[in-house]
């Protein structure tokens, strides 16, 4: 007669439901002598057992034991299935199995049988929350420390993935998902999609959709699985999406490589906004200011009288203003030649006029304050930006309190350490006239000159898409 052949199977029944068992499996479980599992999935296996198969019980919590007597089983030459709920490799039996068979230096046969794992079925649930890079992640610290897996969590958050969460909580351990919320808080858009799913596959089945900020850990347990949507996942009719990107090119079709690169780093940057309700005249400057400088310190550094840049943009618009002064060569250059053809604006730079030379050592001034002496003559309306001199700013403001001009606007972000937080206070106190300031020392011309792009521009911003002139 022949040896028998000594096979463990190991068996993902899936959340649940009859129709998410997989073929393989309901054939496995019908070979098999013996299933060996926790009581509680019986159920979902009984129709497809043969008459006379043995069903052990191990009991919650005794995975080890369920293994050992699995192999005991196994060498005795009956074939055994060893099933877990969802997928058998994913926080199931498979990783155990195999560990005591290399310990045992065991002859069994081991066969591992994909099932539909639970953040699956939950995610089919609640629409298409998977459709870019996930990862998943398990809140028991039995047998990891909290340390490590806190550490999971922050990075899962700063890589924006797709985050479910298996074993959320539990009567004792109440308190780690409330940890991980707040973590996700602090890396995401408080309006960041939640879906969270009840009993997936079974009759009490519950589904729901929130947003990081509303969501109420309270109303999670051990039988529900949670997922956390990426920077770009959205709520559309009661469902959760996380796009792949197919309408990625369409969406782009026409626009330049520089464009739509430039509407790629804008979406990533809004994803990384601390405050989300930042209003669009404000928001756009600030996503230009960012994207030029990689520098999150713009969120806080941007002040702005209010509407400043719809007020701008309506006296462009309007043809009101028609010159842009600046302080130094490179804000000029940095200004999109574009959208001044496109807008019929000319900018104008004095620093290098033969007349600020003489009259900067006439009267004892730097050629950046001669600068805006002929400016303020010959461009009283214009709409004046500074990248660089702080003695210009603070020449202009003087020129101002002195009624010997009257600007269209004002954007200020003087750089350095003499005179640059003094210049920038002193911009403030004109109320009559729209302002764009960088506090503090920071700034630079090409700051000023994104900063007067962003207002050239600001009929692009309802779409968030920057970079027509590029």
């Amino acid at each position: 007669m022949t040896e028998r052949k000594m096979r463990i199977y190991v068996a993902g029944i899936g959340p649940g439901s009859p129709g998410d068992i997989t073929p393989a499996v309901t054939q496995a479980v019908g070979e098999s002598d013996v299933i060996v599992g926790y009581k509680y999935y019986f159920q979902f296996i009984e129709p497809f057992l043969r008459p006379g198969t043995e069903c052990i019980d191990t009991g919650m919590k005794r995975e080890r034991e369920r293994a050992e007597q699995a192999f005991q089983l196994a060498e005795q030459g009956r074939i055994v299935c060893v099933i877990s709920s969802g997928d058998a490799g994913i926080y199931g039996m498979t990783s155990l199995i195999y560990e005591m068979k290399c310990q045992r230096g065991s002859d069994v046969e081991i066969i591992s049988l994909p099932g539909i794992s639970a953040f699956q079925k939950a995610a089919s649930l609640l629409g298409a929350p998977m459709g870019h890079d996930f990862c998943v992640l398990s809140l028991s610290d039995l047998m990891t420390p909290w340390s490590l897996i806190e550490k999971r969590i922050r990075a899962a958050a700063e890589g924006d993935f797709v985050t479910a969460v298996y074993n959320p909580r539990s009567n004792e351990r109440y308190w780690q998902l409330y940890r991980l919320r707040e973590i996700f808080l602090q890396e995401r858009n408080p309006q960041t999609v939640v879906g969270y799913v009840r009993q997936a596959g079974r009759p009490d089945q519950e589904v729901h959709i929130t947003t990081l900020q509303d969501f109420d850990p309270e109303q999670v347990d051990m039988f529900t699985v949670v997922i956390v949507g990426n920077s770009q996942s959205y709520e559309w009719e009661g469902h959760f999406i996380t796009p792949r990107g197919y309408y990625r090119d369409e969406s782009n079709e026409g626009m330049n490589v520089g464009q739509s690169i430039m509407i790629r780093s804008f979406q990533s940057i809004l994803g990384e906004l601390h405050d989300q309700d930042v209003p669009l005249w404000k928001l756009w400057p600030m996503l230009h200011a960012i994207h030029t400088t990689a520098d999150f310190e713009m969120e806080r550094l941007l002040w702005m009288d209010d509407e400043a840049t719809s007020i701008l943009f309506d006296k462009v618009r309007s043809r009101q203003i028609r010159t842009i002064v600046t302080d130094v060569s490179m804000v000029a250059a940095g200004i999109r030649k574009g959208a001044l053809e496109r807008l019929g604006i000319q900018v104008v730079c004095y620093i290098n006029d033969s007349r600020v030379a003489e009259m900067a050592q006439d009267q004892n001034i730097t050629r950046a304050q001669a600068g805006m002496r002929l400016a303020s003559q010959e461009h009283p309306d214009a709409l004046y930006a500074f990248g660089n001199a702080p003695t210009a700013l603070l020449e202009l403001c003087s020129l101002i309190r002195h009624h010997k001009c009257l600007p269209a606007g004002i954007v200020g972000a003087p750089v350095g350490f003499v005179h640059v937080e003094e210049s920038k206070h002193a911009a403030k106190s004109l109320l009559d006239i729209p302002k764009i300031l960088i506090e503090g020392r920071k700034g630079g011309s090409n700051l000023a000159a994104t900063l007067v792009n962003s207002i050239l521009t600001y009929d692009d911003a309802a779409q968030l898409k920057p970079g027509r002139d590029v």
